[in-house]
């Protein structure tokens, strides 16, 4: 499947393409987590000013979409692409050993299972049934992370949209959840989550880059 060529002059909302409606139904983490648990997690200030909302994002983007979350994906992208079930119910696993906090462990795990059981109709693609008996085995977890990354190699979807996608919404979710405690302007919340997407891009291409050859998609 051939990768699309990032151009450095295109936004990350342009970049997502035509692809954004399929992205934001496949990646929905909606409910998972409020601001005020997320704050919590990440030991910053809860968010009362436009301050505490910059130190938080910046917490979050670095502390867990960059470090943990995006790497994720990535890895259950490629383990889904070469049908390598074993493989990803492993990283399920190791992701299970991991110091990860329980309320975002909770919240992660209903939201991929909810998701995992919509893929059950999808009887011929094997490694999404084998993950959701391994889960319903008590196997495997069924972390959001890997059931997103599984979900875009089961759809074709370029693994550069949908990790921006996914970068992207998270991103807003949390900012709109906050614009209207700060009363912030739809403009403020765009101007925002641009600024704090824009180099994304240039991220993903550290992360792809540093994939095993034989498991990159270009």
């Amino acid at each position: 499947m051939q990768q699309p060529e990032l151009k450095s002059s295109a936004s990350p909302a342009e970049l997502l393409g035509d692809l954004h409606p399929l992205l934001e139904q496949l990646g929905s983490t909606e409910g998972m987590m409020t601001l005020a648990d997320a704050a919590g997690l990440l030991k910053v200030p809860q968010v009362t000013t436009l301050e505490n909302l910059v130190t938080f994002l910046n917490a979050y983007k670095s502390d867990m979409l960059l470090a943990l979350e995006l790497p994720s994906i990535e890895k259950a992208y490629h383990h889904a692409c070469g049908n390598q079930t074993r493989e990803l119910i492993s990283l399920d696993r190791e992701l299970g050993k991991m110091r990860i906090p329980a309320d975002f462990a909770s919240a992660s795990q209903r939201i991929g299972r909810g998701q995992l059981r919509r893929l059950r109709p999808l009887r011929y693609e094997r490694v999404a049934q084998r993950y959701l008996q391994a889960v319903e085995d008590t196997r495997a977890y069924g972390w959001h992370t890997l059931v997103y990354g599984m979900t875009l190699a089961l759809y074709s979807v370029p693994v550069r949209q949908g990790l921006l996608n996914y970068a992207r919404q998270t991103l807003s979710g949390f900012v709109h959840a906050a614009a209207r405690l700060l009363r912030l302007s739809e403009k403020a919340c765009r101007d925002l989550i641009e600024s704090f997407c824009k180099d994304i891009p240039q991220r993903l291409e550290t992360l792809l880059n540093s994939a095993p050859s034989s498991l990159r998609t270009v």
